[in-house]
């Protein structure tokens, strides 16, 4: 005999409901709390908030060198060419 609650999200259910519309649990399940979380592959107990921080974004960031002076070199090239055209 079906539910009338759902006993894993408190949801109430039509009388011939087999599975919860808002969670999800069914008869085959048990009406479980592993039909509510089963499938999205959420992290255990032990997740490593830092670890995974290091794993997806690396360590701190590079810096490019090297380059600086081209930019130096740009400005001050625009800053002669203003310098020309508005004289």
């Amino acid at each position: 005999m079906p539910q009338e609650i759902c006993p894993n999200c408190g949801s109430e259910l039509s009388p011939k409901a087999r599975v919860c519309p808002y969670c999800g649990s069914d008869e085959k399940t048990g009406w479980s709390d592993e039909a509510h979380v089963g499938g999205l592959d959420l992290p255990d107990q032990e997740f490593n908030y830092d670890e995974f921080v290091q794993d997806e974004f690396g360590g701190a960031r590079v810096k490019p060198r090297g380059l600086h002076w081209f930019w130096w070199l740009v400005a001050l090239l625009l800053l002669i060419a203003v310098v020309l055209v508005c004289t």
